[in-house]
């Protein structure tokens, strides 16, 4: 017999495994893993080309290289953020 629980615990399993399935399968398997909102990789490495176009524009001073950087830069920080994914709720309307 089915505990009433038990729905909301398999709603929330396939909720996760809908949202993030290399997470659902790391913590299916016992294996940690990091949630999806936690990976950065793709940011470092974003940053990582940003500054290095900053470096070489500064070291042969082209201006076309810094202004690349300065933009990739500004494109990388946001991607440290969290909540990105989140879609933001607007004021409660009354």
């Amino acid at each position: 017999m089915r505990q009433p629980d038990d729905e909301h615990l398999v709603d929330l399993a396939a909720r996760l495994e809908r949202d993030d399935p290399r997470f659902a399968r790391a913590l299916g398997s016992g294996r940690p893993a990091r949630p999806r909102e936690y990976r950065r990789t793709g940011a470092w490495g974003t940053l990582a080309v940003a500054l290095a176009l900053l470096a070489a524009g500064m070291a042969a001073p082209e201006g076309l290289l810094v202004a690349l950087g300065l933009v990739l830069a500004g494109i990388a920080v946001p991607l440290f953020d969290p909540q990105r994914d989140r879609p933001q709720r607007g004021p409660r309307r009354r």
